[in-house]
Order: C-alpha cells, then structure tokens, then sequence
C-alpha cells in the first residue's frame, strides 16, 4: 500500500475530528451558571412604601464627619490588604494574557552561522605530519536562518475555554477586590464609631465621677453636723471607687481602637490622631433596599462566586476536550546556503508544512480523573454560589431590622436618659435639704449612670447598624469596566 501524499494526509488529518465530533460538541457545552434558588421579590423586613434609595459609592460621607472622610481615603489609597487584592488582579491580567496565546498562532525566528575547520594528515605510517611535512585542512560553512510557526486548530474550543476560565477569574478578582474594598470601608467606620463611642462613655464615666464626688462631699459634711452616717460615707466612697476604676479600660479601649485605625489606613500605631470627642455630631444617612435581584446584582462577593462557578465550568470543558484528539499544524520557512552573501537567493529557500494529529490512548485514568476533579470542583463552586446568595440576603435582612430596631432603641434610651436627668437632679436638691434618705439619692444616681452608658451603646448601635446596611447593599460599588 503506497502512503498517501502529504497534501491528502493532511486533508484526512483535518477531517478525522469531523467524524469523532458529532456527538462530542453537545458534551463539551458548558453548564449554565446558574443558582436555580427562586428569590423573593423584596426583602422581607423591608419598608415597600419606601422607593429605593441605593448606597453613594461614596456613602460614608453621609455621617458627616471630615476626620471619617479623611480616614476612609486613606485606607483606599495605602491599605495593604487592598493592595494585595489589586496586586491578585494585576496577576490575573497576565493570565489571561497567558491563556489566550494559545489561540494565536506561535512563530520564532532562528538564526545560525557554523563554521568547521578539519585538518588531516597523509604520513607515513609511524611518522608524525611534521617528519613527512605533508598535512591537508578542510573548512565547511554553513548558514541559515528560519522562521518556524505551530498553531493548534481548536476544534473542540479547548483553548477558547480555557481563555473564558482565564476571564472569568479575571473578574472574580475584580469582584473580590471590590469585596475586600467595601469591608475596609465598613470596618474603618465602625472602627471610629467605636473609637468615639469610647472617649464618649469616658467622658460620661468622668462626669459621673464629678457628680459622685459632690455627693461624697455633701455626706461628710451632713456626718459633720451629725445627719448622716459612717456606713452612708463609706457607701458613697464605694460608687467613687468603682467609677474610678471603670476609667482605665475605656481609656484602653479607646487606644485600641485608634491603633486599629491606624492599620486601617496602612500607617504605624500612634501616628493618626483622632480629636472626635462624641457620637453627638454625627447623623444617620438615608438607605432603603429595593428588589433582591438588584441586590445581588450590587454586592461584588456574589458576583464573585458566580464568576468563580463561571470559569470552574469552562474549565470542566477543558479537562474533556484533553481527552479528544489535538490537531496542530507546523510550518517552517527560511533560507539555507555556504556562503553568505548568498543566503537570501531564491535558490537557498527552504520550506515545510506538516499536519499532526494526537490522541490520547492510555495514560492510567488520569484524564478521565482530571474531568472528574474538574466536575466536582464545578459542583462546589454551585454550592458557594448558592450560599453566597443566600447569605446576601439574610445579611440585608439582618441588617434592615438591626438599623430599625437601633433607631427606637436610640429613640426610647435618649428618652431615658432626659427623664434620669430630671429625677437625680431632684434628688440631689432633697438630699441637700434633707427631705430624702441616701439611699433614693444612690438609686437616682445609678440609674443616671446607667443610662448615659446603655443611651452611647444605643447609639452605637445604630450607626454600625446603618454601616452593615450600606455594606449588605453592596456600599455604593459599582462593577468596573
């Protein structure tokens, strides 16, 4: 049987994948990147009457505070876990370009010069070249140079998969950037609540210091003219004593947390100075959700589990096209010749094209356990994708009650307080008349204390409250081109 030409051969190399991939393509289609979970058409807990009102990709500047403007710049600009995550994106921009090369073709230049220098001798047996003077010396040159280029035909669109794995984990990166974004945001301001919160509830607890050292003075001067008692002195040096050493730990907290700042913004512990002073300045912004597909279409980590499903699938279509054959097809052109001036002549070109086709046949299980890891990989990724889902969903929930509920707890505990005022300053005005015992007096200034302290935490509340509603509405971010 004579070999067929190489023209024909290559026709039929071209042709074999025609007859192997009529049932194949339908088997290489990705799955669909779908959840298949049936959302609600709103949330729950969430005021309908309201008209949406989305988060300003600039939200926090709602609280009106320039030193948490001031902060939340520089936590963009020199946070290091943002700029490892931009770092991530920069890498999986070279990926990309890496995977698809492989759908271009690959050409490589070779230039070569040799030259061969061999010197023989025609002596005499037992006589060296010098005692017979008779020697010959050959010299051979040769030069060439070519281009080479190989191009794989992606007939089963193994090399477009992997380009579209390689681009949807280019956006996951994006997505994750803008998650590891919005958490730095959210935590630097939650961070300063808690820091002002602090030096708040300090200075609270030194006013309560102050009224509890006058009441201290008022005692011993009614032990002096015989009205009061040793046990009623000793008892008021108690509530001092105890509110003296509640001091230290809120001074405690309130380094903490200005080194957790400082971090924040990518600069050492004790170079950021916070003056702040209170929670008093500050104001609630406005946000109400709208529809839950709109949701979810704005927080970036579900669009990053739905991009890492994505490219997870392309890549199940990569593992089972290594188990179809590869066609690659090679050409090689140049010029080849002795002499050098005469390399580029028409008569010293040189050429080829050759047609390749290679099928896997046995290589222990590993393809078929290469798509298996690929597929459950996939699987896995659905699974994430679908509690990603459902996790956005019970965060903004959770977080349009917690902002709710704060807001009439501030409402009731401020109300709380102005009527703890009012009953201490009466009580304070009877002591020192004596219409009433110490012991209404110390009840009075408990409550008094107390309250000033829970209506701080209360409001607290409500504004790391509001931040966990801006960052489960995806804080204002807005998918990069």
């Amino acid at each position: 049987m004579q070999p067929a030409p190489p023209r024909r051969a290559a026709a039929l190399v071209l042709a074999l994948p025609l007859t192997l991939g009529g049932c194949g393509l339908s088997w290489l289609t990705p799955a669909a990147t779908t959840s298949g979970i049936a959302l609600p058409e709103r949330l729950r807990l969430a005021d309908s009457s309201l008209a949406p009102h989305w988060p300003d990709p600039t939200w926090w500047r709602g609280f009106g505070s320039a030193e948490l403007d001031a902060l939340m710049r520089a936590a963009v600009a020199n946070n290091q876990t943002i700029a490892a995550a931009e770092a991530q994106l920069r890498q999986a921009d070279a990926q990309l370009r890496i995977a698809g090369a492989a759908l271009l073709p690959v050409v490589t230049l070779t230039a070569q010069s040799l030259r061969q220098q061999t010197t023989s001798s025609s002596g005499a047996a037992g006589l060296s070249a010098s005692d017979t003077g008779r020697s010959s010396t050959r010299r051979t040159s040769s030069n060439s140079l070519s281009f080479t280029g190989s191009y794989e035909i992606d007939f089963w669109g193994k090399n477009r998969a992997a380009t579209e794995a390689a681009e949807q984990a280019r956006a996951a990166s994006r997505f994750n950037l803008g998650t590891v974004t919005i958490t730095t945001e959210a935590s630097v301001a939650n961070t300063y609540f808690a820091l002002l919160a602090a030096q708040e509830q300090l200075a609270n607890q030194r006013a309560n210091l102050e009224i509890a050292t006058r009441v201290l003075g008022i005692i011993r001067a009614r032990l002096g003219v015989g009205t009061a008692t040793g046990l009623d002195v000793a008892q008021q040096e108690t509530v001092v004593a105890q509110l003296r050493a509640q001091i230290p730990p809120l001074v405690q907290a309130a380094e903490q947390n200005r080194n957790a700042l400082a971090m924040l913004a990518g600069r050492p512990p004790g170079s950021i100075a916070i003056e702040g002073g209170g929670l008093g300045g500050l104001r609630v912004p406005d946000v109400a959700p709208g529809l839950t597909a709109e949701i979810l279409v704005r927080r970036p980590d579900v669009l990053n589990a739905e991009a890492n499903l994505a490219a997870a699938n392309a890549d199940v279509v990569v593992a089972r096209a290594q188990m179809l054959p590869s066609i690659t097809l090679t050409g090689q052109g140049g010029w080849q010749s002795r002499a050098l001036e005469s390399l580029l002549s028409p008569g010293s070109a040189v050429y080829s094209l050759v047609a390749g086709l290679t099928q896997p046949i046995f290589q222990g299980g590993a393809l078929i356990g290469q798509v298996r890891l690929s597929e459950a990989q996939a699987q896995e990724l659905l699974a994430n994708y679908r509690q990603a889902i459902l996790s956005a969903l019970q965060d903004t929930e959770d977080a349009v009650v917690a902002l709710r509920q704060t807001t009439e707890q501030e409402a009731l505990q401020a109300e709380a307080v102005r009527s703890a005022e009012r009953a201490y300053a009466i009580s304070e005005a009877q002591l020192r008349v004596g219409t009433i015992d110490l012991v209404t007096l110390l009840n009075t200034q408990q409550t008094l204390f107390s309250a000033r302290n829970l209506f701080v935490t209360a409001r607290l509340a409500r504004l790391q409250a509001a931040v966990g509603l801006f960052r489960a509405l995806g804080g204002g971010w807005n998918t990069p081109a």
